[in-house]
């Protein structure tokens, strides 16, 4: 069903206007995407309404443009593809000024309209109404027609409504693709978040740190130390059944973790033999803060780059000071670290570098998803062989 010139003028109140409106719902339905909504929408203006030129912009916002997406006319593509899209400057010529005032104009003769711009043909007159929905706008659909007077309030009116129906069907597509992009963000960031879990589990109970060990646990044995066989081996089960525990965890108390931060320095201790040294202490701000909760496996992955890098450097006189301070919003953790044997920050080892890089990636994955603004500083100070490391690590308390 085509409507001439007279008949829509006659008619636009009647069954024949919602039949239009029915019709491109209906096409529009079944279309997923932008570029196949804006073609149907050119294409049946041209069908449906008996126009003879149609063209489809679309905002870009941060251009201040409209951008040509499709077209039907005298120049349509066969295959769909806009060879040098036309693009105006929002306020610039009729098409211009509708995107940038929303309010649909009618031109019965353009020859008296300065703002016309001549594309492809002069043509006589123009219909243009914005594609908005809400506060958005989206683009413009914009027509002309060779003859002066050809375009009738009945056309604006009715054109008016298929660009409201454009608009609500790509917010629509918008949405979804928003939405998806989102669920297959999260899988990602949980696949991610799962990944470091297990590397921070691989990177505590490592094959070296699990035989040593076990080593440890076998000499004791032989040599008749049962009580330092018993207090290495139960010292390594409990180090072993908290990762386990909390590997399904996000957070865990701030007093478990320092649990596992003393099991885990006292073997190290014991399988270096010795070669360093640490206190633990806790401050809190005040008697009200009687428990904190904290990311799990932060502070473990940090001491245990931290403890490698120096024991595979060969640095003797090692001493961890760590003071832990805990109020009601923050827990942070101060670590000054001190040993002898390395002269330059060059000669820290490379695997560190790598470990501690992936130990920051962890770090700001966690700052994405969770939003825990997660801080941490480092420095360093090389005097006549004695190497200082100040270490501030802040993690938000989520009791």
């Amino acid at each position: 069903m085509i409507l001439n010139n007279n008949q829509l003028s006659d008619n636009v109140k009647n069954e024949r206007f919602e039949d239009i409106l029915i019709y491109f719902s209906k096409s529009l339905m079944g279309k997923e995407n932008e570029e196949d909504i804006l073609w149907d929408v050119a294409k049946n203006c041209i069908s449906k309404l008996g126009f003879v030129d149609c063209v489809v912009y679309l905002v870009d916002h941060d251009e201040n443009l409209l951008v040509q997406k499709a077209a039907y006319g005298p120049k349509s593509p066969k295959d769909r593809t806009l060879y040098n899209p036309v693009e105006i400057t929002i306020g610039e010529g009729i098409t211009g000024s509708v995107a940038k005032n929303r309010k649909p104009e009618l031109i019965l003769d353009t020859s008296k309209d300065s703002r016309y711009i001549v594309d492809d043909d002069n043509r006589l007159s123009e219909i243009c109404v914005p594609i908005a929905y809400e506060d958005n706008l989206y683009g413009v659909i914009d027509c002309e027609h060779p003859e002066k007077g050809f375009f009738t309030q009945g056309h604006l009116r009715i054109l008016s409504a298929i660009a409201s129906i454009c608009a609500i069907k790509i917010k629509n597509v918008r949405d979804n693709k928003r939405l998806v992009e989102k669920q297959e963000n999260l899988l990602k960031i949980k696949g991610e978040m799962i990944e470091l879990k297990l590397k921070a589990l691989n990177s505590q109970l490592n094959p070296h740190f699990v035989f040593n060990s076990l080593n440890a646990v076998q000499y004791f044995i032989t040599t008749q130390n049962t009580k330092s066989a018993l207090d290495y081996f139960s010292t390594f089960s409990r180090l072993v059944r908290f990762y386990l525990n909390q590997l399904g965890k996000d957070t865990t108390s701030l007093y478990n973790e320092i649990d596992l931060l003393h099991w885990y320095l006292k073997l190290q201790k014991l399988r270096y033999d010795d070669s360093f040294d640490y206190t633990i202490s806790i401050k809190k701000e005040n008697n009200k803060t009687k428990e904190a909760v904290i990311p799990t496996f932060v502070i473990p992955t940090l001491f245990e780059n931290i403890v490698e890098q120096s024991n595979i450097n060969n640095v003797t006189n090692q001493l961890f000071n760590i003071v832990i301070k805990v109020s009601e919003d923050v827990v942070k953790i101060e670590v000054q670290y001190q040993c002898k044997g390395l002269e330059h920050e060059d000669l820290a080892n490379q695997r560190y570098r790598e470990d501690i890089v992936k130990w920051k990636d962890q770090v700001e994955l966690l700052n994405t998803v969770k939003g825990y603004e997660i801080s941490h500083e480092t420095s360093n100070s090389f005097k006549r062989g004695l190497h200082k490391k100040n270490i501030v690590l802040q993690l938000p308390n989520l009791v």
